[in-house]
């Protein structure tokens, strides 16, 4: 019986899949046709390996070309061309050992005396001499290759382009990451390796996305499983999965596997229900799986910390045609809604914060001294006193702040991940904080829930009388957006040359009936 991929490439005939060729079908077969050199990108796990594999025994089914897949992953160690062009080398004689191709045993025979700057080349040229029919080769992980190695090995294969008329050379190669051509280009020049007017990147066409699945995809996915096993997937747990993941394809099975073989242990009596689905989210970003830990350990990058933070904050300083903005975007840690710069998707956005303030929620969750800021204290008739709530902040961001900064490597946005480490305290196990993070807005919207009853919450930067003004406003329009007529305004003042009487306040403004909560901190 197929199931729910989360480790490795899809295999068809074993796992629930679409067809990933479908995703780009049109240009990938224009590009092949007219004998080009492209890129492929995508953020981890979104399905990259899954379609060159498809493509290669596509390809080779048609009889028309001959088609490779290399992973390029192993190089990674290999920084210098030294001996990063010979690890490439043997790469592709390891794929080409257990391919299809013929004369496989002849790659790379003789190479005795051949430089590191044109080993490569005349390696591939020699063994496209003894095809009789044309090569195109997959390079998966292209972009792991580091420094002089990349430089070098793109220098190479533009040599086989412009004189693969002359010379036998694949007529079509793809360049396959997380990564678009233009971070290719950025890493070389942080280096200061100079490219010359011969630009290596200038015989590559196109730069195309693999993007995430839609809506519809999700439910033709899940619908897969229906047909097979009979159980149903109910219509709001598709629109909840997809909502959650935005398609994300890892994130997509993952759901479905959690529920599947954990919460129901493959009882396929029980239809799939939007509160397994949310059920199934909460485990995996508690889990923190290894598709998860792999791309949050991002976070430590100063280029992602740059975009990353801004968007916590929600200041629209981020440059949108900047490199490092392309890099984050690339990475799916971010992407763009309504002109606005936004995390990929809600799951992302929810554990990008538990990420960064987690040991301050371990330290709180942990000390006896914190056992006061529990959820018996502000619960009272089925509602939540949030005004005592955050006076309680109030008075341990005066006593802690200090200290706690200091142990941020995010330190801009350490007043607004000190703030949701102390509401997961209070809340853990007892209700919901939601987080809508968006550069540009200037403010951080939180919506806690408990006991079905909503509490808006905005965060700020205080920059001034008219920063407070924009606040409260900011604040109506969120609670017009929730339904709520009482909503909370917390604005952080840092300034530390201002004394905390005059930082620490609380005071209500009220609009049309509507109740805006002030809090200084």
């Amino acid at each position: 019986m197929k199931y729910f991929n989360v480790a490795g490439p899809c295999i068809e005939g074993k796992h629930y899949m679409l067809s990933a060729t479908e995703r780009l079908h049109s240009e990938l077969t224009e590009l092949i046709k007219d004998e080009q050199y492209y890129i492929i990108h995508a953020a981890r796990q979104t399905g990259k390996t899954t379609l060159l594999l498809n493509l290669r025994d596509t390809i080779n089914a048609e009889r028309k070309y001959y088609a490779l897949y290399c992973s390029l992953e192993n190089v990674q160690s290999f920084p210098n061309p030294e001996q990063g062009i010979p690890e490439i080398v043997n790469c592709l004689k390891m794929d080409i050992r257990y391919s299809n191709l013929p004369n496989k045993l002849d790659f790379a025979k003789n190479l005795d005396g051949i430089e590191i700057g044109g080993r490569l080349r005349a390696a591939i040229t020699d063994f496209c001499v003894s095809l009789d029919k044309p090569l195109i080769i997959f390079f998966d992980e292209a972009d792991c290759l580091g420094e002089n190695t990349l430089i070098t090995f793109l220098r190479q294969l533009r040599n086989g382009f412009v004189n693969r008329g002359n010379i036998p050379f694949p007529i079509s190669i793809a360049l396959v990451g997380m990564r678009n051509i233009r971070d290719y280009k950025a890493s070389i020049r942080e280096n200061a390796a100079t490219l010359g007017t011969a630009s290596p990147f200038n015989i590559i066409k196109q730069s195309l996305n693999l993007r995430n699945f839609t809506e519809e995809e999700v439910g033709k996915l899940y619908q897969q499983h229906t047909t097979e096993t009979g159980q149903v997937f109910e219509e709001n747990a598709v629109k909840l999965a997809f909502e959650q993941t935005q398609g994300q394809p890892w994130l997509v099975n993952a759901i479905a596997c959690e529920i599947i073989e954990q919460q129901l242990k493959k009882d396929y009596s029980k239809p799939i229900t939007a509160e397994m689905v949310s059920e199934a989210i909460n485990t995996i970003i508690l889990r923190r799986d290894v598709h998860i830990d792999q791309l949050l350990d991002k976070l430590k990058e100063e280029r992602v910390q740059k975009v990353i933070e801004a968007m916590i904050l929600g200041e629209s300083k981020i440059d949108r045609m900047s490199d490092d903005f392309n890099y984050v975007k690339d990475l799916g840690l971010v992407r763009l809604q309504d002109k606005a710069v936004v995390p990929g998707n809600p799951i992302y956005g929810e554990v990008i914060i538990r990420t960064l303030n987690f040991n301050e929620q371990m330290s709180l969750e942990s000390s006896d001294r914190f056992s006061e800021y529990d959820m018996p204290k502000y619960y009272k008739n089925n509602t939540v006193d949030m005004t005592l709530m955050l006076q309680d902040f109030q008075q341990f961001w005066r006593e802690n702040s200090d200290v706690w900064q200091e142990r941020f490597q995010y330190k801009e946005a350490a007043p607004h991940l000190i703030l949701q480490a102390f509401l997961q305290r209070v809340f853990n196990g007892g209700g919901d904080v939601h987080r809508e993070m968006a550069a540009g807005r200037e403010r951080l919207d939180l919506c806690i829930t408990y006991k079905e009853k909503k509490y808006p919450v905005e965060l700020k930067i205080n920059r001034g009388k008219q920063s407070i003004e924009r606040g409260i406003e900011q604040t109506l329009r969120y609670m017009d957006t929730l339904g709520c007529t009482e909503g909370w305004l917390v604005a952080f003042d840092r300034d530390t040359e201002k004394p905390w009487n005059e930082k620490i306040y609380q005071k209500p403004e009220t609009v049309n009936g509507k109740t805006v909560h002030v809090f200084g901190c």
